[in-house]
């Protein structure tokens, strides 16, 4: 069987530029070297995509990028290939399909999926509409709301009305109160996230998170157990769930350094909550998936609060593939392992745009039965969000 071209695309600019470095060592090191050809392409925070040949730990631990041959992707639907570019050298190299191991902004919001359109290249993952609503906090709370979904309370602010500090002062704490939560609405990995108590800690998550985005979300902090499920699938009475898992942060509440620097944190695999609660979680994110027209992968957070109240938190249309990282833990207590979740995804992603598959998938039974459906269930809520 002919290799599959993959370019495996990471770095990029953004605040989760390392977290992708991450995510890209994992990837490839779990792709097949007998089904795949795998194209490593590294952005830097500045912009500039370098074709890499070197070794895979290097990816994690050093800055290459002085070693690495300029490349660039075209738009034009002819090439359909990375041109790599040496001197006054230009070689194209074919590209089947292209993995965008990206976080966060410049990526995980519909920007290179968007290139990836134009240049009619297959890709893993949602599509440009999906990515950009799943990274926007505010549309896709907007969206929950519509079908129901139990979510915190929340505010929107925009940057510019934060001249206004009183104002916005009064608003937080008559409609939230303290404690709450302070976001960007377009960042990942808890980037620029404050849980803040007073006054004076909201006068600095307000211009923290001014600082990544010019919306931002003011969200009262609830009492709850952090829960996570895996989706998978192309969509409709497809789509597949996962276990759930829980999430145990060594900080107070899951941000940055909790997720990927102290090692304090861990997760427990699958969550130990009723059966009931589970299926409930992996009804929910089977739903919101569909309903945002999911593809291929998103991972869907939620709290727990007193009495079993099952609150929608997010989604993640990318989600992290380290070795903490709990999209691939989730599929591999539901036994599907690293690389048979990454032939999953590739085999979709090329099927999607009517080519082959990578190769033979044997059927695999989970640890439970996956919960399709394509709208969820509106739930009994008191709060409104």
């Amino acid at each position: 069987m002919e290799k599959i071209n993959v370019m495996v695309l990471y770095g990029g600019c953004s605040m989760e530029h390392e977290v992708s470095k991450e995510t890209a060592a994992t990837i490839i090191a779990s792709l097949s070297p007998e089904r795949y050809n795998i194209i490593p392409v590294y952005i830097t925070p500045e912009g500039k995509w370098l074709l890499y040949d070197g070794p895979t730990d290097n990816i994690r631990n050093i800055r290459w990028e002085k070693f690495g041959a300029t490349a660039v992707l075209s738009p034009d639907r002819s090439h359909r290939s990375l041109l790599s570019i040496v001197g006054n050298r230009v070689k194209p190299i074919p590209v089947d399909i292209v993995f965008p191991a990206l976080h966060g902004t410049n990526g995980e919001d519909g920007t290179i999926q968007g290139l990836l359109e134009l240049a009619g290249i297959p890709y893993v993952g949602c599509g440009v509409r999906t990515s950009a609503l799943a990274m926007d906090k505010e549309l896709t709370k907007i969206i929950a709301g519509t079908l129901g979904l139990r979510q915190a309370e929340y505010l929107v602010f925009r940057r510019e009305e934060l001249e206004n500090a009183e104002e916005v002062y009064k608003k937080i704490r008559y409609k939230l109160g303290y404690p709450c939560f302070i976001k960007p609405a377009n960042t990942g990995s808890s980037v620029g996230i404050s849980k803040v108590r007073n006054k004076k800690a909201l006068t600095e998550a307000l211009a923290l998170g001014a600082r990544y985005e010019q919306k931002i979300i003011a969200e009262k902090a609830g009492k709850g157990r952090e829960l996570e499920c895996s989706v998978l699938g192309a969509g409709g009475e497809d789509t597949e769930t996962s276990v759930v898992g829980e999430v145990f942060a060594a900080g107070e509440f899951y941000d940055y350094d909790s997720k990927y620097i102290n090692p304090d944190s861990y997760t427990v695999v699958p969550a130990d909550i009723p059966a009931e609660v589970s299926d409930e979680i992996r009804r929910i994110s089977a739903g919101i998936f569909n309903i945002l027209d999911g593809f291929g992968l998103a991972r869907v957070d939620f709290f727990l609060e007193k009495g079993n109240k099952v609150v929608f938190n997010e989604i993640n249309t990318m989600p992290g593939f380290t070795a903490i990282s709990m999209y691939a833990k989730l599929w591999m207590e539901s036994k599907l392992d690293m690389p048979q979740l990454l032939d999953r995804l590739i085999d979709m992603g090329l099927k999607r745009y009517g080519l082959g598959v990578s190769g033979p998938q044997e059927e695999e039974e989970t640890g439970e039965a996956p919960v399709n459906q394509a709208v969820p269930e509106k739930q009994e809520t008191e709060q409104e969000g």
